[in-house]
């Protein structure tokens, strides 16, 4: 049968192929149409916290540029109103981007969402409004919350926003901000609970600061646990972004029959401490299906003689299946650490030339300045590690470790040794009252254990590298990260009071020795601008107001509920300066009166945080105070240093910047910038990536202890940042600021 032209057939063919026809073109015109309108309405995101699940802190955006940059103004300003009038907030968030909205956090750990290009808000979900959550709640206010998580289903008709206010990990809808009620306990997963271990055995301080990473259906989560020998567990837990069921649990304390077990001297560990807890973030390789996690300290972070050996998985980045919770490879970067040296950020997933060869690498900062590079799917170092001698220890019951492995490369990005000829000079009298407190400290080599006659922290207990982490340029295999370069002391004491714990006084001696006496000082008169005093405190507080302090804490003094009865009014009838009573509650005690903590095995306490600072209170090192550093993680050298930050008053004496303590990291763009606030000094600033020339910087409402992020919008990029200050002596904040480019008229 034919279907030549002007038959039947053909003529139905010829009709069908004019319709085809007309609709291919209305296809091609309504595809032409949907391109424009995405050009128009342009979006690339900041997804997660760090950037992206590879935590590079890299933009691909290059809208804004080394020679465009000085043209940056405000685009919009976001107040909240919680900060802190007494300047004890903080807000060191970085908010995510998805869609037009960016989701963050406030001082008062309320979840918002705005509109990216206006800074308009769409709703905000405050935890205390929930029924579920007591208006009491001793951390629903004035705590740190670093970001927050987004996840959506496969056809995105479920999305939702993960974020942690204390020990809770709530589900929220992403498009009207409600609590999902078929997420855990009514919206939230609690945190405490599913730690395979009777609560009553452990310090219940456990907190979410840092935000969980995704993984397919599973919402992969760390936590923070007390800094002291009974701390909590710090197991890493997967949860079904569903339900929130749990869906498998590394523990970081190896039990009987796991890998490390057998390289604990006391089988029964892993039923006495905590710690090893994933605190400061993690990053996933999506198409390996595995997550790399860094760890902290085995709880206790000053004395280990109660915990002999190496302390497997503390002070480790771990290599897990992402699917299972099983472990792939690790590496110990500090062995039974008595320095407080958590591995204090995310990794960064790199891919790098080495000899010659392409390598998909692993790339960890640490707290004491330096770079730890590994395969990522073998765990075989990119350069060697030796493992080199340090000095034992000369306190009573602690043996220390004997070596401490050291990168031959990268270079470290911070300075490694403190002399008396780097002591400040900035003026006569300051120098001279500084060597002489320099002279009260015993002059040690890193990794010098604790001592009761002192030892220098170089980098300092936080960094060094800190929490902030490092940015990465995908392209170049380049490193950036800033550092604080600022001395501190620690000196160890026998708990005061507790060898006379049988007068009241004497036992409140003790409980404050074990419990308080690190930040508010064996005299009871605080530790510079972080820590106040608590002396004569009975004429700022009554009984029952001190108690609730210490049962559930205030601001960033945590709750202490762990704290017994008898102890608990002990204490009370110390720091009030009662008459000597017996205790009136019956409860049993736990820290001083009988063994039953491992609290009570620990003889020794230290001083405080004591930064080495001169008389008007700046770094009592010479300058630099604060660094930006960019390292070549291909070859191992560290390419340049440059000053972050400077004090005003120092600058127009003729002082060259001397940097400043930081705290918040950088981002770096494919266009040749790195963002990045931090500073005592409330700026933002943009570096020049290849040379460490500042080419931009602006003034912020508060300091920005934060790392911002960029994105576009509408086709105008924004770079964010919240501005919480409330640290180190800065007045707290309640802002996040948005900075573009002129719009176009």
């Amino acid at each position: 049968m034919g279907c030549r032209p002007g038959s039947r057939l053909g003529n139905l063919l010829g009709a069908l192929y004019s319709e085809l026809k007309m609709r291919r073109f209305t296809l091609l015109l309504l595809v032409a149409g949907l391109v424009a309108c995405q050009k128009s309405k342009e979006i690339t995101d900041w997804p997660t916290y760090a950037g992206s699940k590879a935590g590079n802190r890299y933009s691909s955006n290059t809208q804004i540029t080394p020679a465009n940059v000085s043209e940056l103004q405000v685009a919009w300003t976001y107040v909240s109103g919680d900060k802190d009038s007494t300047n004890r907030s903080q807000n060191q968030c970085n908010p995510i981007m998805v869609e037009g909205i960016l989701y963050g956090t406030t001082p008062r750990l309320k979840l918002f969402a705005l509109n990216a290009a206006t800074g308009e808000v769409k709703w905000i979900f405050d935890p205390v409004s929930i029924d579920t959550v007591s208006k009491n709640d001793r951390y629903a206010f004035y705590k740190v919350n670093r970001g927050v998580v987004y996840w959506e289903d496969d056809n995105g008709s479920d999305k939702r926003v993960f974020f942690n206010t204390g020990s809770k990990t709530w589900a929220i809808n992403a498009a009207t901000g409600r609590h999902v009620e078929s997420f855990g306990k009514g919206g939230y997963i609690e945190l405490t609970e599913n730690l395979e271990r009777d609560p009553g055995t452990f310090n219940p301080f456990v907190a979410a600061t840092t935000p969980g990473i995704i993984y397919k259906d599973l919402l992969i989560m760390g936590h923070r646990v007390a800094e002291s020998a009974d701390a909590a567990p710090g197991h890493i837990r997967a949860f079904d972004v569903h339900t929130g069921e749990v869906k498998w649990i590394f523990h970081t304390i190896p039990q009987p029959g796991e890998v490390g077990h057998d390289s604990w001297e006391d089988p029964d560990a892993w039923k006495k401490f905590g710690g090893a807890n994933n605190w400061a973030g993690m990053s996933l390789d999506e198409v390996r299906g595995i997550v790399y996690v860094p760890t902290g300290s085995i709880g206790g972070d000053f004395y280990g003689g109660i915990r002999p050996g190496a302390n497997l998985f503390g002070n480790s980045l771990i290599a897990l299946d992402a699917a299972t919770g099983k472990r792939i490879w690790h590496y110990q970067v500090v062995h039974h650490d008595l320095w407080d040296r958590d591995l204090p950020a995310n990794p960064n997933l790199v891919t790098l030339t080495h000899n010659g060869k392409k390598v998909e690498a692993v790339a960890q900062i640490t707290k004491h300045g330096y770079i730890f590079i590994f395969d990522r799917q073998t765990g075989e170092p990119l350069f060697p590690i030796e493992e080199r001698p340090v000095p034992a220890s000369d306190l009573p019951g602690e043996v220390a470790y004997p070596t401490q492995p050291i990168p031959t490369l990268p270079e470290p990005f911070a300075r490694q040794s403190f002399s008396e000829e780097d002591i400040s000079d900035l003026d006569s009298a300051t120098h001279a009252a500084l060597v002489a407190k320099f002279k009260t400290i015993q002059f040690g080599e890193p990794f010098t254990p604790p001592s009761k006659k002192g030892v220098w922290i170089f980098p300092g207990f936080d960094g060094g590298g800190e929490w902030g982490g490092a940015a990465v340029d995908p392209e170049t295999g380049i490193l950036y990260v800033n550092s604080s370069e600022l001395p501190w002391s620690l000196t160890i004491i026998d708990i005061p009071g507790k060898r006379n714990a049988a007068s009241l006084k004497g036992r409140g001696e003790a409980v404050y020795g074990t419990y308080c006496v690190a930040c508010h000082g064996p005299d009871r008169k605080g530790i510079g601008s972080s820590f106040p005093g608590v002396l004569n405190m009975k004429a700022k507080y009554n009984a029952q107001q001190l108690w609730s302090i210490i049962e559930k804490g205030k601001n960033m003094m945590p709750a202490f509920a762990q704290i017994k009865g008898p102890d608990k009014e002990a204490l009370l009838a110390f720091l009030l300066e009662l008459e000597e009573k017996e205790p009136a509650s019956k409860e049993p005690t736990s820290t001083v009166s009988n063994t039953k903590s491992i609290l009570d095995l620990v003889p020794y306490t230290m001083t405080g945080y004591n930064r080495f600072l001169d008389a008007n209170g700046y770094p009592g090192i010479k300058p630099p105070w604060g660094t930006l550093n960019a390292v070549n993680l291909n070859t191992g050298e560290l390419l340049w240093k440059v000053p972050l930050g400077e004090y005003e008053e120092l600058t127009k004496r003729g002082i060259p910047p001397t940097g400043t303590e930081n705290y918040g990291g950088p981002l770096v763009t494919k266009s040749g910038l790195i963002f990045i606030a931090a500073t005592k000094d409330e700026k933002i600033r943009a570096f020049d990536k290849d040379t460490g020339e500042v080419l931009w910087q602006a003034n912020l409402p508060a300091a920005g202890y934060a790392t911002p992020a960029t994105y576009i919008v509408d086709g105008r990029q924004f770079v964010v940042i919240a501005c919480g200050g409330g640290k180190i002596g800065s007045k707290s904040g309640d802002s996040y600021v948005a900075f573009a480019l002129p719009s176009a008229k």
